[in-house]
């Protein structure tokens, strides 16, 4: 029998990694938004609670809170729809369904800046692809400033980033859509139901598992998409794609706030959890009694 010690060992690397990249940078979080450091001086001084009661008074902190929320739902609502469509359209495995299935996978393995930097040349307002087309098109009336507009700023880079992962959790669907037994669906069928009626009794309950995971993930992604927002807009114009995660990178590294930062990077972890925790419990008795 293996000793126990030896096991300890075996994970002692990954614990030690863990507790030096995640869970010590976490409790300094937690440390330095009790405090007026500013990242720089060796000093600082304890402010209690006032750092957070700030973030909540920053009228900038509240509209970044509210970007999130709306730029969250536009992304988690139609990427889980486009995701779950293309998944049923191609669950099968033909050759076109795995050509297809690796041309909608493919925005996935590019980095999330290099997708800014090639959608912010199409959302060029002179030289882009969507404006210039319109232009040819006879459309020009069309023709926007698409991430210069502060109306439809933030919705332009959700279209980015929907474009950029629904093929990335299409992939997740299919994998819960081939794991549902054929014979279920082939008696309800055979019993005369119709396509409706089989994916609302049978074929969505049976996917809770895997939209759990989708929703989670594109929730997490959504609340995280700093580097898509901060290299096509930098939260801009007038703050109107302005998120927690540019907030907080504009406090520590343009103000040089870190307490205040670490601050409102507690309360983004705090809402975050809140969040998942909350979307499990929905989908988990949606999916016990679907």
């Amino acid at each position: 029998m293996i000793n126990r010690k030896i096991l300890w060992l075996f994970m002692l690397p990954g614990i030690v990694l863990y507790t030096g990249l995640f869970v010590y940078p976490a409790l300094s979080g937690l440390f330095y938004s009790f405090t007026n450091w500013d990242g720089v001086s060796p000093s600082y001084d304890f402010v209690g609670i006032s750092n957070y009661k700030e973030s909540f008074d920053s009228i900038i902190f509240r509209k970044a809170f509210l970007n999130n929320i709306k730029f969250m739902i536009v992304v988690v609502v139609i990427q889980t729809i486009v995701s779950l469509v293309l998944a049923l359209i191609l669950a099968k495995n033909s050759k076109t369904s795995v050509f297809f299935r690796a041309l909608y996978f493919f925005p996935a393995i590019l980095s999330s800046v290099s997708v800014g930097l090639i959608w912010s040349f199409i959302y060029d307002p002179s030289i882009g692809l969507i404006n210039t087309g319109l232009q040819h098109a006879g459309l020009e009336q069309l023709a926007k400033s698409w991430t210069g507009d502060a109306k439809i700023a933030l919705y332009s880079i959700a279209f980015v980033q929907i474009w950029a992962h629904a093929g990335q959790m299409m992939i997740i669907f299919i994998a819960g859509l081939q794991a549902i037994p054929g014979e279920l669906v082939e008696a309800a069928r055979i019993d005369g139901a119709t396509r409706l009626q089989v994916f609302r009794k049978i074929t969505w309950p049976l996917l809770a598992p895997s939209a759990a995971i989708v929703i989670s993930y594109t929730t997490i992604q959504s609340f995280k998409a700093f580097d898509l927002i901060f290299v096509m807009t930098d939260g801009g114009p007038n703050y109107a794609t302005e998120i927690l995660t540019t907030y907080i990178y504009h406090l520590a590294f343009s103000n040089y706030s870190f307490g205040l930062a670490s601050a409102g990077s507690m309360i983004f972890l705090i809402l975050l959890g809140i969040l998942t925790f909350f979307q499990f419990r929905a989908l988990r008795r949606d999916g016990a009694t679907g």
